[in-house]
C-alpha cells in the first residue's frame, strides 16, 4: 500500500531543500515530488481548488462504486 506524508518547508539559499523526521524507514525508497505553494489556486471560499489536480487516470471508463447502487423495484 503507497503511503504519503506531506509536509512544507523554504528553498534554501543554495536552492536546496532539506527534509527532517520522514515517517519511512531508512533505506526505504520514496518519490519526491516539488510543488510550489504559490501555484494552489484558491477559490473565493477559501477551498484550494482541484482544477488541473489530476495526474492520470485509472480505467477512466471502468463503473465507479457499482456495488454500493440498489435497483428498486
Amino acid at each position: 500500500m503507497d503511503r504519503a506524508y506531506r509536509t512544507e518547508t523554504i528553498v534554501a539559499e543554495d536552492s536546496t531543500v532539506q527534509l527532517r523526521d520522514l515517517p519511512f524507514r531508512p533505506g526505504e525508497a520514496v518519490e519526491v515530488i516539488v510543488i510550489s505553494s504559490s501555484a494552489r489556486v484558491t477559490t473565493s471560499n477559501g477551498r484550494v481548488s482541484l482544477r488541473g489536480s489530476v495526474l492520470r487516470y485509472d480505467s477512466p471508463t471502468e463503473p465507479v462504486a457499482e456495488d454500493d447502487w440498489e435497483l428498486g423495484g
